[in-house]
């Protein structure tokens, strides 16, 4: 792509007075909201419109030329919309909507249905399903998530010993501890 001289890195359509109109709107609505990325790129571009050179306007917001010259580009392609942040749209879903909804119905019919011997699902084992049913894999991690989507929680079961004496580990809570934490001295390095 060859470079544009000075004051061409927006095309004539995008340098009209409606457009310079638009500009100060998005910039007294961004520096309303104290949006300062959006303040930021209208100021430069309505600098740039107004004779200033990159370099300088790149000097005076404390950016990069690199990030002047894009937002330039921005909105020469697509006027002030180009210079609003948007959201990343992320890498597209593994399953479609239909097999998210007949995943659903298959978890709320439980494990057993499914083909496995406990009756309880683990993320584990709604990893394995979705990879032996659509051939896709989740790594665990990622499993939690996927069913929060799902309008599932997750529920994690509170570790305790099957023969441990309740009254034993109060008397321990309420006594012992605290006797013990108060004897802790702090480390010093």
């Amino acid at each position: 792509m060859a470079r544009s001289q000075n004051g061409e890195a927006i095309r004539p359509a995008r340098r009209t007075r409606a457009e310079r109109g638009r500009l100060r709107v998005l910039l007294a609505r961004s520096k309303k909201a104290g949006d300062l990325h959006t303040w930021r790129r209208a100021k430069a571009v309505l600098g740039y419109l107004h004779g200033g050179r990159v370099i300088e306007i790149a000097e005076q917001l404390e950016v990069t030329r690199g990030s002047v010259n894009r937002w330039l580009q921005w909105f020469d392609a697509q006027g002030t919309e180009g210079l609003k942040p948007r959201k990343a749209p992320g890498p597209q879903p593994r399953l479609s909507p239909e097999q998210l909804n007949e995943l659903t119905t298959i978890i709320e019919a439980g494990p057993q249905n499914a083909g496995y011997a406990t009756g309880v699902w683990t993320g584990p084992m709604i990893g394995d399903l979705i990879q032996r049913r659509y051939r896709v894999r989740y790594h665990n991690h990622y499993i939690p998530p996927l069913l929060h989507k799902l309008g599932f929680s997750v529920q994690r079961p509170r570790k305790r010993l099957a023969r441990a004496d309740r009254e034993r580990q109060e008397y321990w809570l309420r006594t012992t501890f605290p006797r013990v934490k108060k004897k802790l001295q702090p480390v010093t390095a």
